[in-house]
């Protein structure tokens, strides 16, 4: 085993939802540690910017792939483009998520609703299928979900997501005993993080409640996942899998 756990010298991640908030700091910490990164996203400009970023932060190597995790096609045409740069895939973080806005339940459209079962559910499903097969052929790795506290304490403003996101942890029990042993499957299940989904929030309302609900009393900053990120993804985690691991401040302990 490496002297450095965390090392991820030498293997290639896909990170979905690659370019903002958590993805995006979960990508240059990966670089960092070595990994070649492909970074997906639906805005392939945002892609490109980040592996400019990650080349002359690391000096690694990267990828930007335009990709919709609601999209069944678009799951085979990632793993392509990542075996044709790469040869191989070695992590799989399926990070890309969405939880649009609505007033009340009744108003949920069916298009919302697919929309956000397709992005939080659908497109880790047939990602990890196929990406799993894969490494069990292969040499083995890793696979990271990424979910939400919403998956165990929903409320009415976001319920379908935090059914996609129960799902999420579904997922995560079988594909662990699908792909094992040489494949790990984990989940990282966050609460509250101020990233650009937090600039639609009443700030004030949110301090206010963080004090006094959460027990570290703040958001998430988005490079504080990084460190059950890199766990997940290297040789740490080597006895780890069908974990779901919390990283609320606290959170999903409070009444709700």
């Amino acid at each position: 085993m490496s002297a450095n756990l965390f090392d991820l010298e030498g293997r290639v991640a896909i990170v979905t939802g690659g370019s903002r908030g958590i993805g995006r700091e979960v990508s240059l910490a990966f670089a960092r540690a070595g990994a070649s990164v492909v970074v997906a996203s639906r805005k392939l400009e945002n892609c490109e910017a980040l592996v400019a970023e990650i080349e002359a932060d690391s000096g690694g190597s990267a990828l930007a792939v335009q990709y919709h995790a609601g999209d069944w096609a678009a799951n085979e045409r990632l793993l392509a483009l990542t075996e044709e740069r790469f040869g191989r895939l070695d992590v799989l973080m399926n990070n890309a998520g969405m939880s649009p806005l609505y007033d009340k339940l009744s108003d949920v459209t069916e298009s919302l609703y697919d929309k956000v079962l397709d992005v939080n559910l659908k497109g880790p499903f047939r990602l990890s299928a196929l990406a799993g097969e894969k490494m069990a052929a292969a040499d083995g790795g890793s696979i990271i979900n990424v979910s939400s506290v919403a998956a165990v304490r929903p409320t009415p403003n976001e319920l379908p997501y935090g059914m996609a996101k129960a799902g999420l942890h579904a997922l995560t029990l079988g594909l662990a005993r699908e792909y094992a042993p040489k494949v790990r499957v984990n989940c990282i299940m966050p609460g509250p993080f101020l990233t650009d989904i937090s600039k639609a929030w009443d700030m004030e309302a949110f301090e206010q409640n963080a004090r006094a609900n959460i027990p570290l009393a703040r958001g998430g900053q988005a490079e504080e996942v990084v460190g059950a990120a890199l766990y997940f993804a290297s040789d740490a985690s080597s006895y780890t899998t069908g974990a779901i691991l919390k990283i609320d401040g606290g959170t999903v302990y409070q009444p709700a």
